[in-house]
């Protein structure tokens, strides 16, 4: 009697995987794999952090290798999760030295850097066949996007590929990494843009914002908590996608832009061009939803439980500007960009992001409110003014292609919020639930 090579149960006590680099995502990969029954797992991470990992996995199913080439030699399913900046350099020390047969794949959440790296550096005889899965290490991979890339390889690879990851239950897409990084510019890299700028401005103006009245409630928390869940991360997360993702470097310009252009027109109180633009826009990138469309939103008062803020609410909100959601939808209809396109692909944020601009735009007693405050509430201008400053700041740095001055502007900012991460995350974590539960109602 043969043995089926391509059952999943024999697949998992025979095929080795390996993971070269073990940073939160490394990490995350090698503890879901164990979990889901894979028994042959091998890593490693920068041979300083050898003796300590292997410490810490003593006693496990994940086996810590002293470097990539031992991992590479071992493993017939390879990924490298390292950061987009090192990826090439990475894959010129241990890529010459993967197994013949074995499939390489890569976490890096801009792909044209690594699939390029593969192929300058991978024999011929290996398979490359990336992934990119759609959302953080702390988030539950149940029902989030995970891109495929079948870039060079069989069909017989890929469905070990698809049965090698079909435990995180995410919903598999499969995509060219073309089409991957131009998705992800149009998503993600706008989105962390923009939150990036929300935090930098609350720190250029001492604010913590959930003690702002304005910054509190309904969609303010999810800005609030978002940017803060963002600001938790590490820095080299946005940078990598912002820095070498060209599509992401036109987006994260004509944002910046966006922003400046509103905000001219609001400081001269031109109320007839700033509506009209508005509108314009809104209806761009909303006009064409149906009646029966089901909001990602249901009612921004499901979103009050959310807050940081311990200032007892008087039952009223404060209005505000909105100036970097009105920005958002200004840059999309500029760029003639379509969100709704791309939401196979949406990650967490990017579905809360949505979630907010979509319901502000189709609520129009609360689309005026947001003009009516933009234009004539003087009292939050200082903080608009702050946001447009920020938003050309981080622009700018990502046009110059500063690595170096990323990290500089986004840890400050972390340092000034540090003391809320914690609180923060939970309530990120079920904010991101909560969405998630509504998607998966009306999908």
């Amino acid at each position: 009697m043969s043995t089926d090579h391509t059952g999943i149960e024999w697949q998992k006590e025979n095929v080795q995987l390996g993971i070269i680099g073990m940073g939160d995502m490394g990490r995350m990969y090698a503890s879901k794999l164990s979990q889901i029954g894979w028994k042959k797992i091998y890593v490693c991470d920068q041979p300083s952090n050898y003796e300590k990992l292997k410490k810490e996995y003593e006693g496990t199913l994940i086996n810590v290798m002293r470097d990539g080439y031992h991992v590479s030699r071992l493993a017939d399913w390879i990924m490298y999760a390292v950061e987009a900046e090192h990826i090439d350099r990475v894959v010129a020390q241990y890529g010459p030295a993967t197994k013949i047969g074995s499939i390489v794949s890569g976490q890096t959440s801009v792909k044209q850097p690594e699939i390029e790296a593969f192929e300058r550096h991978l024999p011929e005889d290996v398979h490359i066949i990336s992934c990119h899965s759609m959302h953080g290490p702390n988030v539950n991979p149940k029902g989030q996007p995970l891109v495929i890339i079948k870039h060079r390889a069989t069909q017989e690879k890929l469905e070990l590929v698809r049965n090698i990851l079909s435990g995180f239950e995410s919903n598999f897409v499969e995509l060219s990494y073309q089409d991957h990084d131009r998705i992800t510019a149009d998503t993600q890299a706008v989105t962390h843009a923009a939150f990036l700028s929300m935090g930098a401005a609350w720190k250029a103006n001492n604010q913590f914002p959930w003690l702002v009245p304005h910054f509190v409630g309904g969609i303010e928390n999810v800005k609030v908590n978002v940017a803060l869940r963002i600001y938790s991360n590490k820095w080299h997360v946005y940078a990598g996608l912002a820095i070498m993702n060209p599509s992401a470097r036109i987006q994260i310009t004509q944002y910046a832009r966006s922003v400046a252009d509103l905000f001219k027109l609001m400081i001269q109180e031109k109320e007839d061009e700033f509506r009209a633009r508005i509108m314009k826009a809104g209806d761009y990138v909303f006009g064409s939803l149906n009646e029966d469309h089901v909001p990602i939103l249901l009612d921004d008062k499901l979103l009050d439980e959310f807050s940081l803020s311990n200032v007892p609410s008087n039952g009223k909100r404060e209005t505000n500007s909105h100036l970097s959601l009105l920005a958002m939808v200004d840059c999309w209809y500029t760029l003639k960009l379509n969100p709704y396109e791309h939401m196979v692909c949406q990650t967490p944020l990017f579905r809360l992001w949505m979630g907010i601009t979509e319901y502000l735009f189709r609520k129009p007693e609360m689309l005026e409110e947001t003009i009516q405050a933009a234009l004539y509430r003087k009292e939050i201008r200082s903080d608009d003014m702050e946001f447009v400053t920020c938003a050309r700041g981080w622009a700018e740095c990502v046009e110059l292609g500063s690595m170096d001055g990323y990290r500089t502007r986004f840890e400050s900012t972390a340092d000034f919020f540090k003391d809320m991460f914690a609180d923060s995350a939970v309530l990120g974590n079920k904010m991101i639930a909560m969405i998630s539960k509504n998607m998966q109602k009306t999908s």
